[in-house]
């Protein structure tokens, strides 16, 4: 007997494309964003200036404009 996978059965996304997701997405230049779960999940500011900081961090002055989470 042999047994046959359901062809309209839906494939899960693997490990590392969760991760994606989740974590960061690409730009169409190719470069890395990290989301602001990322960086919660981390906890900590890198002060780089990244687009989604959730911690306020403003590279141009040095500061952090908004509280920590």
């Amino acid at each position: 007997m042999e047994l046959h996978k359901d062809s309209e059965e839906e494939e899960k996304p693997s490990t590392h494309e969760q991760k994606q997701q989740e974590d960061y997405y690409l730009t169409e230049e190719g470069y890395i964003v990290f989301t602001e779960a990322y960086h919660l999940k981390r906890g900590y500011c890198c002060q780089s200036g990244c687009i989604h900081c959730p911690y306020g961090f403003d590279k141009k002055t040095g500061r952090f404009l908004k509280n920590k989470p």
